[in-house]
């Protein structure tokens, strides 16, 4: 028997507790083919969705998806989420949540497994990186 992951359960519990407490839930959303989200408000492959129940309607979280709909701009749009596609979820006011790993799709991980790799000498690259950005999310204790 395989175990089932925790990530919808605690999805479940910040909506909750965030309801519970005035507080409002968002939710990182990293975009993939089975993402149905309004592509207007995609930010480098990514996006946060306020998932408060003022600010959406019909809005389910089962083991396998987030489902609801929501105004964007005016305009009702429905909204789809796989829950493998979650990065994370957190009160807006506190910042208070979890970040969650992502694979990233198929086909970007068959690119990335067989690109070759980087050799390091001393402390210089042999070919230029970019700089990453800095997390979003940030660590609360």
């Amino acid at each position: 028997m395989s175990e089932q992951s925790a990530k919808p359960y605690l999805v479940r519990a910040i909506c909750e507790w965030c309801a519970d407490n005035g507080l409002t839930p968002y939710l990182a959303v990293r975009v993939n083919g089975q993402t149905r989200v309004p592509a207007a408000f995609v930010k480098n492959g990514e996006i946060v969705l306020n998932i408060s129940a003022t600010a959406t309607r019909k809005l389910t979280v089962d083991n396998e998806w987030i489902r609801f709909t929501a105004r964007f701009n005016g305009s009702s749009q429905e909204v789809a989420v796989p829950m493998t596609a979650v990065a994370g979820i957190f009160a807006k006011e506190t910042g208070y949540g979890f970040a969650f790993s992502v694979p990233q799709d198929p086909a970007a991980s068959l690119a990335a497994a067989t690109e070759p790799s980087l050799e390091l000498t001393g402390d210089k690259r042999l070919e230029d990186d970019k700089p990453r950005r800095p997390s979003h999310l940030q660590v609360v204790k």
